[in-house]
């Protein structure tokens, strides 16, 4: 029996990591009574009983957690981006090489991956390791997700637009042009590329699913790289997989008239990576629930692999 307690539930990640460990028999999850909530003791208290601390916290009350932390037997799994790269952390991304989920299973500290890095580090690393994009490329990354990636506040702000001017829906919004993304540290550095891609990054007005894209010239790549050869690299690297679904090189049955759905992975700890393309150009796209295996889903993974239990125990695929 593990205890688990969630610092930050009631948060939009929070939340739904609680849902997934409800029915678990294996966990016990360690609730502070709502009359406790800001008591600071009481939160301390709990971070020290647990066995495993989970932080749905933003990033700066998410330092102020772990330096609450005294006891040597508790490991924390970090949701927010504070420690993504830091020196001491292992990044929670099992599917990112053959050691990590080694990695993940001996460390008393794990950061959960950010859900755009997700894609774009499991789009890209493969084909770094194999020489076919070069350690050094200049990369790009366009991406999409629903609103709940936004958090609490984000959502109300969609669903308040939904309700009061439904005839004028923010369908598509791009952001971060100041082009300083806090997920750009991760996606440098568990890609292999070591510098950040030119990202590009667009909520739209559904609450949840996500497309992560990389355009790639074939003339910029390894000797020889074809949609054939990178489509063929990711399907040797996933195939033992659980997680990963490669879908059949320009699968068009995936596509509805031409368009790519990214809900399609909703409700699942699924990650959709897709390879179109010719001669000349590649488009790497990844697909996943941005709440799923972007979010809460990964860190339940985490939290199976830290403690032992089957890694795919409350999630779906």
């Amino acid at each position: 029996m593990t205890n688990v307690f969630i610092d930050g539930q009631a948060g939009t990640t929070g939340l739904q990591i609680r849902e997934r460990l409800l029915a678990r028999e294996d966990v016990t999850l360690m609730e502070i009574a709502e009359s406790s909530r800001k008591d600071p003791e009481e939160r301390r208290r709990y971070l020290n009983e647990a066995d495993v601390v989970v932080l749905c916290l933003p990033d700066d009350a998410a330092r102020e957690a772990v330096g609450l932390i005294s006891s040597n037997h508790v490991r924390v799994l970090d949701a927010s981006t504070a420690y993504r790269v830091a020196h001491g952390w292992a990044y929670g991304l099992p599917e990112l090489d053959a050691h990590q989920r080694e990695n993940i299973r001996d460390a008393a500290r794990v950061s959960n991956p950010g859900c755009y890095p997700t894609g774009f580090v499991l789009l890209t690393r493969p084909l770094v390791d194999a020489g076919i994009v070069p350690a050094d490329a200049h990369l790009s990354c366009h991406a999409i997700s629903g609103y709940s990636g936004g958090g609490r506040r984000l959502i109300e702000r969609y669903q308040a637009r939904r309700a009061e001017h439904p005839e004028s829906l923010w369908h598509v919004r791009p952001y971060g042009l100041d082009l300083k993304h806090k997920h750009l540290p991760e996606m440098a550095r568990y890609s292999g590329i070591g510098r950040a891609p030119v990202f590009s990054p667009m909520v739209g007005h559904f609450a949840q699913g996500m497309l992560t894209m990389v355009p790639l010239h074939t003339d910029t790549l390894g000797d020889g790289a074809t949609p054939e050869t990178v489509h063929a690299c990711l399907e040797a690297r996933y195939r033992d997989e659980p997680c990963v679904e490669v879908v059949p090189l320009r699968d068009d049955e995936t596509l509805d008239a031409g368009f790519l759905d990214p809900l399609a992975a909703n409700g699942t700890n699924r990650i959709d990576l897709f390879v179109y393309g010719h001669d000349s150009q590649i488009m790497l796209v990844a697909r996943l629930d941005n709440l799923g295996k972007g979010a809460s889903g990964a860190a339940v993974q985490n939290l199976n692999i830290m403690t032992g239990a089957e890694e795919l125990s409350g999630l779906t695929l």
